[in-house]
């Protein structure tokens, strides 16, 4: 996988993790959305610094990639505790993460 298919695909995994810890926000119960929003926000950095690391030509990446993959995980998996749309979109963004991440790794 080339770099900027990767870097599109955590735009998109940025994107749905700001959008779903924004979203949470404003559910009825927020107290039960506070580990959502706390690893949604986690999940949309560590996108992000792999995202601008990846836009220059440093190539000692595999490790930040590997921790992304670890992070968008941990994002899937509390995301999909709850039947928000949101919530739901946000964890098959991270999936679509872990792959390309996998992917770019492989390749």
């Amino acid at each position: 996988m080339k770099r900027e298919a990767l870097i599109s695909t955590l735009g998109s995994c940025i994107n749905a993790c700001n959008h779903c810890a924004d979203a949470c926000l404003g559910e009825d119960n927020v107290k039960m959305m506070v580990d959502c929003i706390r690893t949604d926000r986690v999940c949309a950095e560590v996108c992000s610094s792999l995202s601008q690391v990846l836009h220059t030509t440093y190539t000692n990446v595999n490790g930040l990639i590997e921790y992304c993959i670890s992070v968008c995980e941990d994002c899937k998996s509390t995301c999909e505790q709850h039947d928000h749309q949101h919530c739901k979109d946000c964890a098959k963004a991270c999936e679509e993460c872990i792959k390309a991440c996998k992917s770019y790794l492989a390749a």
